[in-house]
């Protein structure tokens, strides 16, 4: 059977009148985990958090194939210089910003942004999951010092919704079915009766995976990962695959082409949008130096398929201005994924 090549997760995704539809989505993302574990195993990239976050004895499962070592690589680099550059933005124009991640389930991005330079930068960072993802997330952090740690004190870490929320100075962990409507939802965890809310609205915010605020008074952002192009031969090799799972794909039925993936964003009032399939970040994106170091990782022989697989993924991602007078245009304007400007043949 066709598994995700890069490691994607599906949230709220799922075939009415299945049974335990929801068990196959919650499954992608162990899929996920264990494949960017395979690509630390094979020192495509260094990532300390990733092992806490495993189910039992999945650290002694063999690494996954190089076609998807190597997918999920180029999604990790491409989404880290996405938010690592909103990061430096926030922090040049001397204030701090939120991050909110939909659909997170096993991510790491929290503790390696915690632990790294930029740290001070964090004002909130919210991940919202299916519960029973929450709380297998939440009981893992709290066995794990590794996790556990970045968070600050320990009297400052609340857990709360019989395990399955778990709240900190900067981090919040948020279940929620994304199915639902967002203001019917999240209110009541996002902003707690008789407490602060989690997110401000005069801060910089990102959105990873989904958008689901549609009020604010300041730079909105948004990154999407994404399946498209399903109506080829291979598209539907990899449709039909997943639907063998329980898994559906309502998401990606109205951007069906690599043109209208921008339209996710422009369609709901953002001011610019831009997509890219995973095949030219790679060749475009990555420095020589670095394609060049990953291709003596592993032998792959398998370079159609993985041109195949890359070119039916992207990442999109767009941005709203608000307070225009304020003059943040030029710098924000910038923001998006850098082509190395060198020319060079395809190297692995």
């Amino acid at each position: 059977m066709f598994a995700d090549p890069t490691g994607g997760r599906f949230p709220g995704r799922s075939q009415v009148g299945q049974p335990d539809a929801d068990g196959a989505i919650r499954l992608t993302d162990s899929d996920a985990a264990l494949a960017r574990y395979s690509a630390v195993q094979k020192h495509y990239f260094n990532d300390p958090f990733i092992r806490p976050l495993l189910s039992r004895g999945a650290q002694y499962q063999p690494p996954r194939p190089p076609l998807i070592n190597v997918g999920t690589y180029v999604r990790s680099e491409a989404i880290d210089s996405l938010v690592n550059e909103w990061l430096s933005l926030s922090q040049a124009e001397g204030k701090k910003c939120q991050i909110v991640s939909l659909g997170a389930g096993s991510d790491t991005r929290f503790w390696r942004i915690a632990t790294g330079p930029q740290k001070d930068v964090l004002a909130s960072y919210i991940e919202l999951d299916f519960a029973e993802n929450t709380t297998k997330k939440a009981m893992a952090i709290r066995k794990s010092r590794e996790l556990s740690i970045p968070l600050g004190k320990p009297e400052d870490i609340k857990i709360t919704h019989c395990g399955s929320a778990l709240n900190s100075s900067v981090y919040h962990l948020v279940p929620a079915d994304m199915r639902l409507p967002p203001a019917d939802t999240l209110p009541p965890l996002l902003c707690p009766k008789g407490q602060p809310g989690i997110l401000s609205p005069d801060l910089p915010t990102l959105l990873l995976f989904e958008c689901v605020l549609s009020k604010s008074s300041t730079i909105l952002g948004g990154v999407v990962y994404e399946m498209f192009g399903l109506n080829d031969s291979f598209g539907r090799v990899m449709l039909n695959n997943l639907k063998a799972r329980n898994v559906d794909l309502p998401g990606v039925e109205p951007y069906p082409s690599f043109q209208s993936l921008p339209s996710r964003f422009l369609n709901r009032g953002f001011d610019a949008s831009v997509a890219l399939t995973l095949k030219q970040i790679r060749t475009t994106c990555i420095s020589s130096e670095e394609l060049q170091r990953i291709s003596h990782l592993e032998l792959l022989d398998e370079l159609e398929e993985l041109e195949l697989v890359l070119q039916h993924y992207a990442i999109t991602w767009g941005l709203k201005l608000y307070n225009r007078e304020r003059g943040l245009n030029a710098a924000w304007n910038t923001w998006g994924l850098k082509p190395y400007h060198e020319t060079r043949e395809d190297e692995y």
